[in-house]
């Protein structure tokens, strides 16, 4: 009687944290991509040239590059415009440096991307691309991004596919969103005759 009593309770606070989650993604624009293949958690997708506001990342984490971005979305560029946050995050992680990035969303790019105000914030674009995709659950951190690599690399090799370049990540909620409603995924480009 007593679980079923809590069962009850919490039901309902289970459904209103998976709502809010769910309508805290689809309240931002997200970039449209045309899936070519589906195999169970693995993705083929065809994105769109993609304009991006980029910022380099502490070595440690997200420090430095979100605020950056951040500030420069919400009038720190030399129009003082704002400009709507849009999903997802994407994280670089070369060699060279670590990255964070906004993309730009439609209107904004129709009318032309303000100019950063400082050397903080560069305009950068993605060209057209395929890449291959894996949804994975989870937190941000090392661990769960070497796994989800680990395990598109290993689908990429048993469908004889070649991954070009590092990975890329795609973080799609904002923080406050309890870590088994996130969606996050690894991306490597592959040719598009893939």
């Amino acid at each position: 009687m007593k679980t079923k009593m809590t069962f009850l309770l919490l039901l309902p606070v289970a459904l209103a944290v998976f709502w809010f989650a769910s309508n805290s993604r689809a309240a931002t624009e997200t970039p449209e991509y045309k899936v070519i293949r589906t195999d169970e958690k693995f993705e083929i997708r065809d994105y769109p040239a993609l304009s991006l506001a980029t910022s380099p990342m502490a070595a440690d984490g997200m420090n430095g590059g979100f605020g950056n971005l951040f500030r420069f979305i919400t009038g720190t560029n030399e129009a003082k415009e704002k400009i709507e946050m849009t999903s997802p995050v994407l994280i670089s992680n070369t060699t060279e440096k670590k990255t964070m990035s906004f993309i730009m969303p439609q209107a904004t790019v129709s009318k032309g991307v303000p100019k950063p105000a400082g050397d903080a914030v560069s305009l950068t674009s993605l060209p057209a691309t395929r890449f291959a995709v894996l949804r994975f659950a989870g937190g941000r951190n090392a661990e769960n991004e070497k796994s989800a690599i680990a395990a598109l690399r290993a689908w990429l090799t048993a469908q004889k596919l070649t991954g070009k370049g590092e990975p890329l990540f795609a973080y799609y909620d904002p923080p406050w969103t309890p870590i088994p409603f996130r969606r996050n995924e690894v991306m490597i480009r592959i040719d598009k005759d893939s």
